[in-house]
């Protein structure tokens, strides 16, 4: 498991991170979603080792991370860094080189990824020829060459049509089989939705939310409950019941709030008359738990606390050998 234990990072005047502390789960996607300026790119570069944090540690299987041990994650930084004036699948296989792969298995591993990704047809080309949504995928496949046991992927989405998107998210489900962490930021919440296993969400550098997807979505399901009847049937008596509020009606289903009492009333009512096809609660997109969580006044302790010793140490080029991160460094812009 890859962790962050209580990481600050200030920029001047400016706190980026404040406190802030996760777990990303080998064999697992997780979600790492936040406004703007929320903090994601701070952390992704600091588990990288191409920030230092003023104080907090990154751990791996609970062992310090180091930057040689950052060297072997997969990371793709949000401004791509592909080289443009010459070939993807040359670059890709290069970077293999570099995490030791042998120069056959290095070549066979790009195109291998590039065909994945649909761009086998394009994979010698100038990167400086392909649209933007190709550069992103030959980005992509630039962090995954190696097959790393951790993946840090900073917006991997961005700018991709349908098709490319359920591309990427084969690969990264892939990698996770194989039992890697992945850790990915995206604002498109309805994919991260649809592919995570947790989710860390970050609003002002403080971790306002994180666990599995499915505890957090219903953790905030609310009394919102839906009734399904066989066709012709007649819920308009739901509206009646006793503490029921806020009913919808649509052909052969009727959603509403209800406290717990209410709710169960209803299903007795539903399976006396014999109308009952589907009862459950409503539950919430993950675009609406990210609104509900962040508009919440966070508490004192800036979210989930897993235990970490003292600061990590070290310097701040770790992947500044990186052909893929040449401006992931020193920036000082807090995101």
């Amino acid at each position: 498991m890859l962790s962050v234990h209580h990481l600050t990072r200030t920029f001047g005047r400016t706190t980026a991170l404040d406190d802030a502390s996760f777990d990303v789960p080998r064999g697992q996607l997780t979600g790492f979603v936040g406004g703007n300026g929320a903090g994601k790119t701070t952390s992704m570069r600091i588990i990288m080792g191409v920030l230092t944090p003023d104080r907090g540690t990154v751990t791996l299987d609970d062992a310090p991370v180091t930057r040689r041990t950052a060297r072997e994650f997969g990371y793709m930084p949000e401004e791509r860094g592909l080289y443009p004036r010459e070939s993807a699948a040359e670059q890709i296989a290069y970077l293999g080189r570099l995490h030791g792969l042998s120069r056959a298995q290095a070549e066979g591993r790009a195109i291998a990824l590039l065909d994945r990704l649909g761009l086998a047809a394009r994979a010698y080309d100038k990167v400086e020829s392909l649209s933007l949504g190709n550069q992103q995928r030959a980005q992509i496949a630039a962090a995954l060459v190696h097959d790393p046991e951790v993946l840090i992927l900073d917006e991997p989405f961005s700018g991709l049509d349908p098709l490319a998107v359920d591309d990427v998210m084969d690969l990264l489900q892939s990698s996770a089989r194989r039992g890697a962490a992945v850790l990915f930021s995206s604002h498109q919440l309805d994919v991260v939705e649809r592919i995570v296993d947790s989710v860390v969400i970050i609003a002002d550098g403080r971790i306002r939310a994180a666990g599995p997807r499915e505890d957090l979505l219903a953790a905030h399901a609310g009394q919102r409950h839906r009734l399904v009847a066989p066709a012709g049937g007649d819920l308009a008596w739901v509206g009646t019941v006793p503490g029921v509020s806020g009913v919808e009606f649509a052909p052969g289903r009727v959603e509403f709030d209800a406290p717990d009492d209410a709710a169960h009333e209803v299903l007795r009512r539903a399976v006396a008359a014999g109308r009952v096809q589907e009862f459950a609660p409503v539950r919430p997109t993950l675009a609406e738990v990210f609104k509900d969580v962040i508009q919440d006044k966070p508490d004192d302790a800036g979210g989930p606390v897993p235990p970490g010793p003292e600061p990590l140490g070290g310097g701040s080029s770790a992947a500044g050998t990186h052909p893929t991160a040449p401006a992931a460094g020193g920036t000082g812009v807090a995101r």
